[in-house]
């Protein structure tokens, strides 16, 4: 019996052993490490210990030896992504929001396929979004908004269509608003607040019938509101102002008692002002991590 029960407990050992090991791949658990090297994560506000097991690692989610979730949302993260950060090949959601991350987006970012919520808003952040970012066709969410991002928005946006969430506000994007946002029928929420885009909203964005907030105030936008407005009927909060538009038509065709949130440079619209500038934009920052495929 002695030697049996020996013998159990050795093979309980060595199992252990082995579950541990495989916990996860190797380019997996390097990738963490380099984040948390290039990030200070010594000085992290919940920091890592390194020699335990990933799944006990903070914010990170583990599930059949594979990392799906990396939650670091207000942790004090100083530093640059690596680029090892594409190899997270099983992620599906990524919360580095309100940190002090610098540097530019990795552009292996393209690579995360299953990822379905991506969200850097309030760092540091700087360049441009890489233009395969429409690679990513399982997202949900992509919140950047509060960085110093650059350049022209992406026009492979459009391939993502089961985005419901795109956040680009307060950042310096510059260009035209890309006629492929139209492809992106289930978007709810759409911020393109303060940033530097000009030319006309285009027409496309008629097609966004599941829309529910729009926000393109502080821009250089002009022309006139477009007649397919009148075709976003579940629209409750519209902020367009601070812009250079010279006809509102396409607003004044539409049932403004649909709406919650109003603002616009019209007087003859003005009545319909309820809310402040700042008070989308807060909306629209829900910083909160969920697993969820239906937000």
């Amino acid at each position: 019996m002695k030697t049996t029960k020996s013998t159990i407990l050795f093979l309980v050992a060595v199992l252990q052993t082995a579950v541990s090991l495989a916990e996860i791949g190797k380019a997996e658990k390097a990738a963490l490490v380099e984040l948390y090297q290039n990030t200070r994560g010594a000085e992290w506000t919940n920091s890592w210990n390194l020699d335990a097991p990933v799944s006990e690692w903070q914010g990170v989610v583990v599930r059949n030896d594979k990392v799906v979730g990396l939650n670091l949302f207000n942790n004090n993260l100083t530093g640059v992504l690596p680029e090892s950060l594409g190899n997270l090949e099983y992620l599906e959601h990524l919360n580095l929001a309100f940190n002090s991350i610098t540097g530019e987006l990795p552009k292996n970012i393209v690579e995360l396929k299953r990822l379905k919520t991506f969200k850097l808003e309030m760092n540091r952040l700087k360049g441009g979004i890489p233009t395969e970012i429409g690679n990513l066709t399982a997202l949900k969410e992509f919140s950047v908004f509060n960085n110093f991002l650059s350049g022209p928005i992406p026009e492979s946006f459009g391939a993502i269509t089961g985005l419901k969430i795109l956040n680009l506000s307060s950042n310096n994007f510059r260009g035209t608003i890309p006629q492929s946002i139209g492809s992106l029928t289930q978007l709810k929420k759409l911020g393109l607040f303060e940033n530097a885009l000009e030319g006309e909203i285009p027409s496309s964005i008629g097609q966004l019938v599941a829309l529910e907030e729009l926000v393109l105030a502080n821009n250089d936008l002009g022309g006139g509101i477009p007649q397919e407005f009148a075709q976003l009927s579940k629209l409750k909060v519209l902020q367009i102002q601070n812009n250079k538009f010279n006809s509102y038509r396409g607003i004044e065709a539409m049932d403004t008692k649909q709406f919650l949130v109003l603002d616009t440079d019209s007087e003859k619209l003005s009545p319909y002002k309820v809310l402040d500038l700042q008070a989308v934009p807060s909306r629209m920052a829900d910083t909160k991590f969920e697993d969820n495929d239906n937000k």
